[in-house]
């Protein structure tokens, strides 16, 4: 069975569409959810959610990741696709039923938490869904076209939802099950669907053994990276004060945007880099590798250095004046969008395709640590600022880690790359919008943040262009290519 598989090209844009509705269905609802049931109601919601999502990171054992590179891997072939989906959906079913004990235990015997069993018990349906929605099968055979039209479909019914249903303060509970439907009420119809995929019939020789230890290495991986990015606000605000934590999550949340969009080809090249792996395609894979870490530096550091610049009309827009002291921790903060986007080639391109998921936990464990560390030394006298820094090496030490197991890839990843040119474009960028930022009174701060990214990005690649940057060039002459034969 030859799986039809999409372009890499075609699968980045879908999962480019994909990752722009995520963050702009919650900028529609949010204004309206957030009047009607007040922080109480949203933040219960939130911090419900939060608590259920880590005994999903148990219930799921690790498949998210582990199940897109072992579906990927024998996708040719139907009859080992299928009897590996039977399996690591049996190893999950399993969990969950342990962690559906545990978490009940938990919501009956904790007193804050049995105050809103309802609310929690409505939440958890977030873990069934999520393992029995089988996404990894999609993403491993990467049907990242079905992926996006289903996800905005049911995305805009959960929003029509929202303006029927909550409408008055109390009303959060329909909110919290609108949002677990709009994050995997697909999950029905994932498993619905992928009779059309694998077989369902029983197979004699079931091998679950063989899928433990890798899973359960990327499960300690992502239990580690869920807490050395989310220890920081604990910490913040244990040590120091609300509005610290208020200020450091204004500027995670723009980091966060922005690598979600950075980092888009990356989660589309997964499953074919695992493919390429397991096929001994090592030039397809040395290409991809290229051509994503061209991607990553091309798109990350003008990122970084605009954010940097105007820190300061980003938090006004997004947040507004009364988030103010935000603007030093996301002018620290958006340099872990480099670290992170090229650590993101490093462990997730590269060692997990490669199967080197030992090294993986190796890194972000050390990160983890780090970041603890970090953190109870400087939070004390810096805040905010603090837990910025901590971040920054975090996610230096993942870096660092990462280059010295993968030493044999660095000239793979960087020899081909045109830093001159780059660095050429950069500070022309720089030089020009600023010149302009400081000669020219803009009326507000939508007109200011509108013309300067505008100067910037395109003072950047139109000179990325005339200096002839190879992948500038590369990405010209597909669009070149479609534009022309389209109208011949």
């Amino acid at each position: 069975m030859k799986t039809n598989v999409k372009s890499v090209k075609f699968n980045f844009i879908m999962n480019f569409i994909l990752t722009v509705s995520n963050f702009l269905f919650p900028l529609i609802t949010f204004p309206y959810v957030s009047r009607i049931l007040l922080p109480d109601g949203t933040g219960k919601v939130a911090f419900a959610i939060s608590v259920v999502s880590y005994f999903s990171i148990f219930a799921s054992l690790g498949v998210a990741t582990y199940g897109v590179r072992a579906c990927a891997q024998v996708r040719d072939n139907k009859d080992l696709l299928s009897k590996t989906v039977h399996e690591l959906l049996l190893i999950n079913v399993i969990a969950t039923m342990v962690v559906y004990i545990f978490f009940t235990f938990i919501i009956l015997t904790v007193p804050r938490f049995y105050a809103e069993k309802e609310l929690f018990f409505v939440t958890s349906i977030f873990i069934l869904f999520t393992i029995i929605g089988v996404e990894w099968l999609y993403k491993g055979l990467e049907k990242y076209q079905y992926i996006t039209i289903r996800t905005i479909i049911f995305k805009l019914i959960a929003l029509i939802l929202v303006f029927i249903f909550v409408k008055k303060k109390d009303d959060y509970i329909y909110f919290s099950i609108i949002s677990v439907f709009a994050i995997v009420g697909s999950g029905l119809l994932n498993l619905f669907n992928a009779r059309k995929l694998i077989k369902c019939h029983r197979y004699p020789n079931y091998e679950f053994r063989k899928h433990i230890k890798p899973m359960f290495f990327l499960f300690l991986t992502t239990l580690s990276i869920a807490i050395y990015t989310s220890v920081d606000e604990a910490i913040l605000g244990l040590l120091s004060s609300p509005k610290q934590v208020g200020y450091y999550n204004a500027a995670m949340r723009v980091k966060g945007i922005l690598f979600t969009l950075i980092t888009s080809l990356g989660v589309v090249l997964l499953p074919r880099l695992s493919y390429y792996v397991e096929n001994d395609m090592t030039e397809e894979f040395h290409s991809a590798l290229k051509k994503s870490m061209n991607f990553i530096v091309v798109i990350a550091i003008p990122i970084v250095i605009f954010f940097m610049l105007f820190a300061k009309e980003t938090i006004l827009l997004l947040a507004g004046e009364n988030y103010i002291n935000a603007v030093i921790p996301l002018q620290i903060i958006v340099w872990a969008l480099l670290l992170s986007a090229i650590t993101n080639i490093l462990g997730i391109q590269i060692l997990l395709p490669l199967k080197r998921d030992k090294a993986l936990l190796v890194s972000v464990l050390l990160a983890a640590i780090v970041d603890i560390i970090v953190n109870l030394i400087l939070v004390p006298k810096l805040a905010a600022i603090g837990t910025a820094i901590s971040v920054i090496l975090a996610e230096f030490t993942v870096l660092i880690v990462q280059l010295l197991i993968l030493r044999e890839y660095i000239p793979i990843l960087f020899k081909e790359l045109q830093f001159i040119r780059i660095g050429i474009a950069i500070i022309m960028a720089v030089l020009v919008s600023w010149g302009v930022y400081k000669l020219y009174f803009f009326p507000s701060i939508i007109t200011t943040f509108i013309v300067m990214s505008c100067i910037f990005f395109t003072v950047y690649f139109i000179l990325l262009l005339i200096l002839k940057e190879n992948f500038i060039i590369y990405i010209y002459n597909i669009i070149q290519y479609k534009v022309f034969r389209k109208f011949l």
